[in-house]
Protein backbone atom coordinates (compact mmCIF):
# COMPACT_ATOMS: atom_id res chain seq x y z
CA UNK A 1 0.00 0.00 0.00
CA UNK A 2 1.34 3.46 -0.74
CA UNK A 3 2.34 5.39 2.43
CA UNK A 4 0.56 9.08 2.42
CA UNK A 5 2.36 12.07 3.51
CA UNK A 6 0.32 16.23 2.67
CA UNK A 7 1.05 19.11 3.98
CA UNK A 8 -0.31 21.93 5.15
CA UNK A 9 1.55 25.03 6.49
CA UNK A 10 3.82 23.79 8.84
CA UNK A 11 1.86 20.59 9.70
CA UNK A 12 1.81 17.44 8.01
CA UNK A 13 -0.29 14.22 8.15
CA UNK A 14 1.62 10.78 7.36
CA UNK A 15 0.77 7.38 7.15
CA UNK A 16 4.40 6.62 7.39
CA UNK A 17 4.72 4.29 10.73
CA UNK A 18 8.02 4.92 11.01
CA UNK A 19 7.84 8.71 11.75
CA UNK A 20 5.23 7.52 14.57
CA UNK A 21 6.46 8.04 18.14
CA UNK A 22 5.08 5.66 20.31
CA UNK A 23 6.04 7.36 23.05
CA UNK A 24 3.75 10.55 22.55
CA UNK A 25 1.02 8.30 21.19
CA UNK A 26 1.38 6.27 24.72
CA UNK A 27 1.67 9.40 26.67
CA UNK A 28 -1.81 10.30 25.55
CA UNK A 29 -3.91 7.36 25.35
CA UNK A 30 -2.87 6.35 28.83
CA UNK A 31 -3.25 9.63 30.54
CA UNK A 32 -5.76 11.62 28.82
CA UNK A 33 -7.97 9.34 26.55
CA UNK A 34 -10.92 8.09 28.55
CA UNK A 35 -11.18 5.46 26.41
CA UNK A 36 -8.04 3.58 26.50
CA UNK A 37 -6.81 5.60 29.98
CA UNK A 38 -3.75 2.61 31.71
CA UNK A 39 -3.30 1.10 28.15
CA UNK A 40 0.06 -0.48 28.64
CA UNK A 41 2.93 0.92 25.94
CA UNK A 42 2.94 -2.87 24.62
CA UNK A 43 -0.54 -2.58 23.28
CA UNK A 44 -0.02 0.74 21.99
CA UNK A 45 2.90 -0.82 19.62
CA UNK A 46 0.26 -3.72 18.78
CA UNK A 47 -2.21 -1.71 17.34
CA UNK A 48 0.27 0.69 15.16
CA UNK A 49 1.57 -2.53 13.81
CA UNK A 50 -2.29 -4.16 13.01
CA UNK A 51 -3.66 -0.80 11.26
CA UNK A 52 -3.40 2.04 9.11
CA UNK A 53 -2.18 5.08 11.12
CA UNK A 54 -2.34 8.57 10.69
CA UNK A 55 0.35 10.83 12.38
CA UNK A 56 -0.33 14.05 12.60
CA UNK A 57 3.03 16.62 12.78
CA UNK A 58 4.24 20.09 13.54
CA UNK A 59 7.57 19.66 11.67
CA UNK A 60 8.92 16.43 13.29
CA UNK A 61 6.85 16.48 16.38
CA UNK A 62 4.01 14.47 16.37
CA UNK A 63 0.55 16.77 17.98
CA UNK A 64 -1.71 14.05 16.54
CA UNK A 65 -2.90 10.62 15.85
CA UNK A 66 -5.40 8.37 14.40
CA UNK A 67 -5.29 4.85 13.52
CA UNK A 68 -8.16 2.72 11.18
CA UNK A 69 -8.59 -0.90 11.57
CA UNK A 70 -9.82 -2.69 8.11
CA UNK A 71 -10.09 -5.04 5.99
CA UNK A 72 -9.89 -2.75 3.30
CA UNK A 73 -13.01 -4.15 1.45
CA UNK A 74 -15.99 -3.93 3.53
CA UNK A 75 -15.29 -2.65 6.69
CA UNK A 76 -13.33 0.41 8.41
CA UNK A 77 -13.05 0.83 12.40
CA UNK A 78 -11.72 4.57 13.50
CA UNK A 79 -10.32 4.66 16.57
CA UNK A 80 -7.56 6.88 19.13
CA UNK A 81 -8.28 9.97 17.12
CA UNK A 82 -6.93 13.25 18.72
CA UNK A 83 -4.52 16.10 18.38
CA UNK A 84 -2.91 18.17 21.50
CA UNK A 85 -5.00 20.45 22.92
CA UNK A 86 -2.03 22.70 22.91
CA UNK A 87 -2.66 22.64 18.47
CA UNK A 88 -6.39 22.51 18.61
CA UNK A 89 -8.80 25.08 16.99
CA UNK A 90 -6.56 25.32 14.06
CA UNK A 91 -8.38 22.99 11.52
CA UNK A 92 -6.21 20.14 12.46
CA UNK A 93 -8.83 17.44 13.47
CA UNK A 94 -11.22 18.61 10.19
CA UNK A 95 -8.06 18.03 8.17
CA UNK A 96 -7.27 14.27 9.41
CA UNK A 97 -10.74 13.64 9.50
CA UNK A 98 -10.58 14.83 5.58
CA UNK A 99 -7.51 13.05 4.67
CA UNK A 100 -8.68 9.47 6.09
CA UNK A 101 -12.01 9.64 4.64
CA UNK A 102 -10.63 10.60 1.38
CA UNK A 103 -7.93 7.72 1.77
CA UNK A 104 -7.71 5.91 -1.81
CA UNK A 105 -7.57 2.48 -0.02
CA UNK A 106 -10.84 3.24 2.07
CA UNK A 107 -12.91 3.91 -0.72
CA UNK A 108 -16.03 2.23 -1.34
CA UNK A 109 -16.16 0.47 2.40
CA UNK A 110 -19.88 -0.80 3.37
CA UNK A 111 -19.78 0.43 6.60
CA UNK A 112 -17.80 2.62 9.01
CA UNK A 113 -17.93 2.35 12.55
CA UNK A 114 -16.52 4.22 15.56
CA UNK A 115 -17.20 5.00 19.31
CA UNK A 116 -17.48 8.70 20.65
CA UNK A 117 -18.40 10.21 23.71
CA UNK A 118 -17.31 13.72 22.91
CA UNK A 119 -16.45 14.63 19.27
CA UNK A 120 -19.86 13.86 17.61
CA UNK A 121 -19.88 17.03 16.32
CA UNK A 122 -16.54 16.54 13.90
CA UNK A 123 -17.74 13.32 12.80
CA UNK A 124 -21.20 14.34 11.87
CA UNK A 125 -19.20 16.84 9.46
CA UNK A 126 -18.31 14.25 7.65
CA UNK A 127 -21.50 11.71 7.32
CA UNK A 128 -21.34 9.98 10.26
CA UNK A 129 -24.53 9.54 12.07
CA UNK A 130 -25.82 7.40 15.04
CA UNK A 131 -27.02 4.16 14.48
CA UNK A 132 -30.44 3.73 12.96
CA UNK A 133 -30.78 0.51 14.93
CA UNK A 134 -28.98 0.20 18.34
CA UNK A 135 -30.92 -2.97 18.86
CA UNK A 136 -28.65 -4.92 16.16
CA UNK A 137 -25.45 -3.49 17.76
CA UNK A 138 -24.14 -5.74 20.56
CA UNK A 139 -20.43 -5.55 22.56
CA UNK A 140 -18.47 -7.27 24.76
CA UNK A 141 -16.54 -4.74 26.85
CA UNK A 142 -13.81 -4.39 29.73
CA UNK A 143 -13.78 -1.21 30.89
CA UNK A 144 -11.15 -2.21 33.81
CA UNK A 145 -8.99 -3.89 31.16
CA UNK A 146 -5.39 -1.89 31.47
CA UNK A 147 -6.07 -1.96 35.62
CA UNK A 148 -5.72 -5.36 35.94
Amino acid sequence: MKELTTHRDQFSISTDKSKLDVNSIHEFLSIKAYWCLNIPKEKIQTAIENSLCFGVYEAEKQIGFARVITDFSTISYLGDVYILEEYRGKGLSKWLMETIMNYENLQGLRRWILLTGDAHELYRQYGWTNIADPTKWMELHDKKVYLK
